[in-house]
């Protein structure tokens, strides 16, 4: 029989923290709403990257979703300087499940 591990997302099962599967999955998503952007207005890659002054093989890279060259502090000024307004939504840490505490026997004196 073979155990299976299910993850929240592929950010979780690929990366080696939580920490760092949570940038990757805020970062993907940010990726995602600029290529939307950039295709929805009909912008050239040239053009989107004159917008974000960046060059024409760094919007490439944007669009094909290579995560890893990017940090988030990019992707949010390219978000808000394509008229964007990116916003960060923080869940409540999920529930533990509780441990317990095994009783010691009392100290007899």
């Amino acid at each position: 029989m073979t155990d299976q591990q299910r993850f929240a997302s592929v950010w979780d099962a690929i990366e080696d923290t939580p920490q760092e599967a949570a940038s990757m999955r805020a970062r993907a998503a940010l990726m995602m709403n600029l290529t939307e952007v950039i295709r929805k207005q009909g912008m050239t890659q040239a053009q989107a990257a004159a917008l974000f002054g960046v060059t024409q093989p760094r919007v490439s890279d944007l669009m094909r979703g290579k995560v890893n060259l990017f940090s988030l502090d990019t992707l949010i000024d390219m978000a808000a300087t394509a008229g964007m307004a990116p916003t960060v939504k923080v869940s409540a840490p999920k529930a533990a499940p509780a441990k317990r505490i095994p009783r010691r026997a009392p100290a007899h004196a």
